[in-house]
């Protein structure tokens, strides 16, 4: 089978074997803040329990390494295979997603020693001074998709502990002073033939290639980030009672859920000069006005922007503004105010929120997904999905690069996910 679901450059075995170590180590200590019962509880069937994330993850590595290529493979447990399988249909029967929150057994210390037995055969081969590009492959995917689900892991808590009555904070260290916004400006590109995509060189997943030449109209992108502050100026200014700022769909969903601001904002007369409060992995915050406006769906962005006389970029815009750009880490548990912009002008293009683009996620020309199992792990998901840009301040280090396409439905809002509008 060609392995399609990554693409990269061979790597050193002693720099695989260390960022192996970082990467899994990491994924435990995400976990300790929480108790077992935090570990266990689903909030929604579109989030998953920490337990399920951390037990998922070693699940590809024991499914897609050790089976593949370990002789005499024996699993650690039979169960897991259907227990801790997501979505791939070409591995077998699935656990039902809805009821991941039900799967009290395995024990917190059974999915730990799981963990520990993987990570012990996995080293072993890595070890191996033989080490096959096959595996080299392999093993940097299963990392990148550890990271993937290590940002996860932050958002799908954060939902849970919001839907405590206590607002329980993750992290009891204090949420440090965002800064101050600057002015937003334009940042204008003239009409031309771009080329977007990866480029070679280092991990891509397979739906950030082939790279490929698309026209884009003249244009002009936002500087930063959408604030809270120009946000709750929508808000009071009626925004989500007013239909002719909504997509038909997103205008009925909005009904249907009498949504009236964004997922983790309350309103409260004890909450300071706005009168807003939010909720963080630090627990129930007032409301920074200065920091960037996060947990938005593809709809309440698109009915802001709207409302703002502007729109949402496209991803070839988006791409095209930010190349030549690195991956920015905030090392924060929320997003911060805008501090300096890139050569270009841009800030915020990483490490504060995932940014909707207007565009459907799709395959780029020439795209094939791949066969067998790991052919399901993007190009199924190309129907009913808005692509996002740039990373966001839980997404872990390194993780994130211009071209990087993440995507969700037009309703999902328990990301951190922004807006940066754009105009023709």
């Amino acid at each position: 089978m060609t392995i399609q679901a990554a693409r990269s450059a061979p790597i050193a075995i002693d720099s695989l074997h260390a960022h192996y170590n970082a990467v899994r180590k990491h994924t435990v200590t995400l976990s300790e803040p929480l108790s077992e019962e935090d570990c266990c509880v689903q909030s929604m069937s579109d989030a998953s329990p920490v337990k399920w994330h951390m037990a998922h993850t070693t699940w590809f590595f024991e499914t897609f390494i050790l089976e593949r290529l370990e002789p005499d493979f024996q699993p650690h447990h039979p169960a897991f295979r259907m227990l801790f399988n997501s979505y791939y249909n070409g591995i077998g029967e699935k656990h039902a997603r809805a009821q991941r929150g039900l799967l009290t057994r395995p024990s917190f210390d059974e999915i730990l020693a799981y963990r520990h037995h993987v990570d012990a055969r996995i080293e072993k081969m890595l070890n191996n001074d033989a080490l096959s590009s096959e595996l080299s492959m392999l093993a940097v995917l299963g990392l990148q998709h550890e990271q993937q689900h290590q940002e996860l892991m932050l958002t799908d808590v954060k939902h849970l502990l919001s839907m405590n009555p206590l607002k329980p904070a993750f992290s009891d260290t204090p949420l440090l002073p965002g800064g101050q916004a600057a002015a937003l400006t334009w940042q204008a590109f003239d009409a031309g033939i771009v080329e977007i995509g990866h480029a070679g060189g280092g991990f891509c997943f397979d739906n950030e290639s082939p790279r490929h030449r698309q026209f884009v109209e003249a244009f002009a992108i936002a500087s930063r980030l959408v604030t809270n502050d120009e946000f709750v100026a929508f808000v009071e200014a009626g925004g989500y009672r007013n239909p002719a700022l909504w997509l038909s769909e997103g205008w009925d969903w909005v009904c249907a859920n009498q949504l009236a601001q964004p997922l983790y904002w309350r309103h409260a007369a004890d909450a300071g000069a706005s009168g807003w409060q939010e909720f963080t992995l630090h627990g129930m915050q007032p409301l920074d006005l200065q920091r960037p406006v996060t947990h938005l769906s593809f709809f309440e962005a698109d009915a802001y922007a709207r409302w703002a006389g502007a729109r949402l970029p496209t991803e070839a815009e988006w791409e095209h503004a930010a190349a030549g750009t690195d991956d920015a880490a905030a090392g924060s548990l929320h997003p911060q105010a805008p501090q300096t912009g890139s050569a270009a002008g841009l800030s915020q293009l990483f490490g504060a929120c995932w940014q909707w683009t207007i565009s459907s996620y799709a395959p780029y020309p020439g795209y094939a997904i791949a066969d067998g199992a790991l052919g399901e792990y993007n190009g199924k998901f190309m129907s009913n999905q808005y692509v996002l840009r740039g990373s966001s301040c839980v997404t872990p280090m390194g993780h994130a690069r211009a071209t990087y396409r993440n995507f969700f439905p037009a309703t999902a809002r328990w990301q951190f996910s922004g807006i940066r509008l754009a105009r023709s």
